[in-house]
């Protein structure tokens, strides 16, 4: 389940997603697998082609997008978050989260 964000946020990221844009949301979230975990950062495009090559240049397993259509995604968690987070220089994502 998603938490800390509003449904127009929720319905940005899927317009952008649909549309064959790279879109970046993150929320607040819990899975009992990862007990530590708090966010997610779910990166959505319909285009697979461009999804699975913005994993690859990132060092991320192209396996692990999830294709649930119309909204494939790959789940950024932990450490990666943070890194893709400021590599993509998504601050505002970082601070409204308290990730750093």
């Amino acid at each position: 389940m998603a938490f800390g964000i509003t449904r127009a946020e929720l319905q940005q990221w899927k317009e952008a997603v649909v549309r064959g844009e790279l879109a970046f949301l993150t929320h607040y979230w819990y899975d009992p697998r990862f007990p530590d975990v708090k966010t997610v950062t779910k990166v959505g495009c319909s285009d697979l082609e461009t999804l699975v090559q913005w994993c690859e240049a990132r060092g991320l397993n192209p396996q692990y997008i999830h294709h649930r259509r119309p909204f494939p995604h790959f789940d950024l968690i932990g450490q990666k978050q943070l890194e893709i987070l400021r590599q993509e220089r998504l601050l505002t994502h970082l601070h409204r989260f308290r990730l750093i």
